[in-house]
């Protein structure tokens, strides 16, 4: 079973920076498309970023287009999301997963942006 372990979030300033992690357990990391989504209290999931298997595709949501880099590193089995810019509109708890039929869910990292 893959497991998944979101870092990295806290609180912040708007205008400010965080970096996010994302550890996966298992052997098949490398072959999926990865993601980062986030959840706003009382609002759907939605996925802000994707990144092609080997790293050279990355996709954004409109919302943090030219605000947050997605990258990964396959030897580590790690996801990144670079987040600047922030606004109080980015708080969220911030999860990663695979593009399509989702792993189990980790807990997630809470992002709060205070203006």
């Amino acid at each position: 079973q893959v497991q998944l372990v979101e870092s990295g979030g806290g609180v912040v300033q708007a205008g400010g920076s965080l970096r996010l992690s994302c550890a996966a357990s298992g052997n098949t990391f490398s072959i999926n498309v990865m993601a980062w989504y986030r959840q706003a209290q009382g609002k759907q999931r939605e996925r802000v970023a994707s990144i092609s298997r080997g790293g050279e595709i990355p996709n954004y949501a409109d919302s943090v287009k030219g605000r947050f880099t997605i990258s990964r590193d396959n030897a580590k089995n790690t996801l990144y999301l670079q987040m600047n810019s922030l606004g109080p509109e980015d708080t969220a708890v911030y999860y990663c997963n695979r593009v399509g039929p989702s792993w189990v869910w980790g807990q997630g990292t809470q992002v709060t942006v205070s203006s």
